[in-house]
């Protein structure tokens, strides 16, 4: 279903320069309870690798919540901040195992963390990154914003307006933004299209406010979309298939 006044999807999409995917932990998973899938893991790195070899920059923003979210730990009784310092840390497992899979799909990856880890990857810089992004390797940015109290989803905000992307993509377990948790109201409305303002102001949960309004600052448009099946990302690319486009108009 839509909105008022929104299209429907499939919409003309244009031809997008650099992007980057915000992939949450759990799409991680497969059908596990935690960890790593290994299938589910080589299936995204060849989507992955299907996005690079169409010229297209592509920058990838991994969670941990399949590991360790900080927000619960913190629900559990660990500080705040060191609870966040945990979750980051989780991101750098899953951007680890990310560039393993792209790696071994026959695509160039380079991880890239914002808490410096020399023993194990490089350390994040946005020349580093646009080095990497300019040499047709796909950068896996580990780490979050580097900051406690900041989600992944604001992190990836953060690097689509510092690396000057043309889209932030949301990879989720749901094919949109809906009005309500679809998975406990059946009543929900998915959105094919939204403004920034328009998500901020219905406080849509799918991204966090501060994500959406520094993409909102830089003008910089999301698709949310289900990275459930083979293909989804191209698909999402394309405007084909259900998935809700926020833009800044």
């Amino acid at each position: 279903m839509t909105g008022p006044g929104e299209t429907k999807f499939p919409l003309k999409l244009p031809a997008w320069r650099r992007i980057v995917v915000k992939l949450s932990g759990e799409a991680l998973m497969g059908a596990r309870s935690h960890g790593l899938d290994h299938d589910t893991l080589a299936r995204i790195a060849a989507d992955l690798k299907e996005v690079a070899a169409r010229g297209i920059e592509v920058a990838v923003v991994p969670g941990g919540g399949n590991f360790f979210r900080g927000i619960e730990g913190a629900n559990k009784g660990i500080e705040r901040a060191r609870a966040d310092s945990i979750g980051m840390l989780a991101t750098v497992m899953n951007a680890l195992a990310l560039e393993y899979a792209i790696e071994k799909q026959g695509q160039a990856a380079r991880a890239l963390s914002a808490l410096p880890m020399p023993a194990v990857c490089e350390a994040y810089s946005r020349q580093a990154a646009l080095h990497h992004l300019g040499k047709g390797r796909i950068v896996v940015l580990a780490g979050g914003t580097g900051n406690p109290f900041f989600t992944t989803d604001t992190g990836a905000a953060l690097r689509g307006a510092e690396l000057s992307c043309d889209l932030i993509m949301k990879a989720t377990q749901v094919d949109g933004v809906y009005s309500a948790d679809p998975k406990r109201d059946p009543a929900a409305t998915r959105y094919d299209r939204l403004t920034h303002d328009e998500a901020i102001a219905r406080n849509l949960a799918v991204m966090d406010t501060a994500a959406f309004a520094l993409a909102r600052e830089s003008g910089i448009p999301i698709i949310v979309f289900s990275i459930r099946q083979p293909g989804a990302i191209l698909a999402a690319l394309d405007g084909r298939g259900n998935a809700t486009l926020v833009s800044p108009t």
